[in-house]
């Protein structure tokens, strides 16, 4: 430990008055920089006499040690992205014993929810409690998850366990970018973050095949896929409740009074509303319904008051002030419209093969978009293929590129807080992504299939059965089978179209960041 940094979180800090060139702020400068203000080494740290946080700056960790730290992380961060996606291929066979297809966004939105609900809690939580109770609370959690997952007898305990496993997925994925940025230097947390993004992103891509594999392969069917994972999670645990030893922040406050419930509530209740009505809207039931003419308004009064609430608290989860920033803004958007698209394409193209086959970083995302709405029914397998090469190799730069502008715009003691906001806006582009997807394809499936079958005898009940069950299609009415494929092929397109537009979407925003210095010491303290 090399000292005690004196921060406060109540105000920001002033702009400085003498014009000289040390103190002159300009885009390329940490926002809210009060980065060299009382540095003491320990033994001559000042006591505290206010509710003012003071920043623990942890000897820099190297050798055996740091990479022990960092595995043990990244083992929770690529089980935690298998689970993320593990739903894309099992949501059919769950859904078939559970009898309800019209559930598939539910299974994916439940992990998703509690990730986004989690994740800008985390950074505050761990602030307060230190990294390593929360990662060994995370990996419990997630643990508990899935063996209510495998174990479930009915949908509700199976969204139930969904939603376990997501608040301590949530926690892995964010606590372990904070071990990161605490034990490594900025200049060189490109590597670390990077090595990162290849366990959550070798882990997201394998969740998919090998949920397919243990459900096709085992009498336990899709079961043990999530049973599976219990063991090696709990082995993380005990590693990190062994390894990871960094002090939290330091206050006279009570650690009750540090947490702001009420921040995380109302972020909990806009999502919450915003996924009920989109998902229910025109598939649960009709647009004009009470039930998403209600959520959805509530979810935007929730959201303005969450807004409000954060920009006027002392410790907020998510400083709203942070993302005055023109670098953190546009980092944030990247990442909500682009997780979205990744999202998207990672739970509905096993979907579409199971019926009809079986600036660069932001470019390549753009090229497999281009290349989702080229397919049909009778599309080959190699352009899918690449379409999710591209997709991955953009996601992931994107990922490891709007983290380091972030972490380099702001304050040290503000890196928890602004890489919970970055986890929070992945969190809910991924869960608003899939939602609107959803609403999308049920939507354009169902018109699609009334527009040609509507006036048959019998059509409303089998369109039902079409839209809940995928094999329904294998005992479909002589004479609809061709009708049928080419409505999943319509309501894939618009889906495809809508990832394409985000992109779009997300090409603009990435556009407008700021360049900011990256630091070669953790305290940021040294004249390069």
């Amino acid at each position: 430990m090399t000292g005690i940094e004196d921060i406060s979180d109540d105000s920001v800090a002033p702009l400085p008055v003498n014009g000289s060139s040390r103190d002159r702020i300009d885009e390329s400068t940490p926002l809210l920089s009060d980065q060299n203000k009382n540095i003491f080494p320990a033994e001559e740290a000042p006591s505290i006499h206010n509710d003012e946080e003071q920043v623990v700056i942890v000897e820099e960790v190297k050798g055996v040690k740091l990479w022990l730290i960092l595995c043990a992380g990244w083992l929770g961060v690529f089980l935690g992205a298998i689970d993320s996606t593990i739903i894309a291929t099992l949501s059919a066979p769950i859904s078939s014993e559970f009898h309800s297809l019209s559930l598939l966004s539910w299974l994916a939105s439940a992990y998703l929810i509690s990730n986004a609900a989690c994740q800008p809690i985390s950074g505050r939580l761990t602030d307060i409690f230190g990294r390593g109770p929360g990662l060994v609370f995370s990996n419990i959690f997630f643990a508990a998850g899935n063996l209510i997952c495998g174990l479930a007898q009915d949908a509700n305990v199976m969204i139930l366990g969904r939603v376990v496993a997501g608040i301590g997925g949530g926690g892995l994925m964010s606590i372990t970018t904070f071990l990161g940025t605490d034990l490594v230097p900025l200049r060189n947390r490109g590597v670390i973050q990077g090595i990162g993004n290849i366990c959550y992103g070798s882990g997201a891509m394998l969740g998919g095949v090998f949920g397919g594999l243990v459900n096709d392969g085992s009498s336990w069917g899709w079961r043990l896929a999530f049973l599976i994972q219990v063991p090696p999670i709990l082995i993380s645990a005990g590693l990190v409740a062994y390894l990871v030893r960094l002090p939290p922040k330091v206050s006279e406050k009570s650690y009750l009074a540090r947490i702001d419930f009420v921040g995380a509530f109302s972020l909990i209740v806009f999502l919450v509303l915003l996924l009920l009505g989109l998902n229910a809207g025109g598939n649960l039931v009709p647009w004009t319904h009470p039930l998403p003419l209600t959520t959805l308004p509530l979810s935007l009064v929730a959201f303005v008051a969450f807004v409000v609430w954060e920009s006027r608290a002392k410790q907020p989860v998510i400083p709203v002030r942070l993302l005055l920033d023109r670098t953190v803004f546009t980092a944030c958007m990247t990442n909500l419209a682009l997780c979205m698209v990744n999202m998207i394409a990672l739970f509905y193209a096993p979907v579409y093969m199971q019926l009809a086959l079986g600036i660069l970083a932001v470019s390549l995302q753009l090229a497999s978009a281009v290349i989702f709405t080229t397919l049909n029914e009778d599309s080959p397998d190699w352009p899918l293929m690449i379409a999710f090469l591209l997709l991955g190799a953009g996601y992931g730069s994107m990922l490891n590129i709007t983290l380091l502008a972030c972490l380099a715009a702001v304050d040290h003691s503000h890196q928890a807080t602004v890489t919970s906001a970055t986890y929070a806006f992945r969190s809910v582009g991924g869960t608003v992504g899939i939602t609107i997807a959803s609403a999308i394809y049920q939507n354009v499936l169902k018109n699609q299939l009334w527009e040609r079958f509507g006036n048959l005898p019998g059509a409303a009940e089998e369109i039902h059965r079409i839209r809940d069950d995928l094999d329904e299609l294998k005992h479909l009415p002589e004479g609809w089978y061709d009708g049928v494929i080419a409505s999943f092929m319509e309501a894939f397109r618009n889906v495809w179209f809508a990832m394409l537009g985000l992109v779009i979407l997300g090409l603009i925003s990435i556009s407008f960041m700021k360049q900011h210095k990256l630091h070669s010491t953790l305290s940021r303290n040294e004249n390069e």
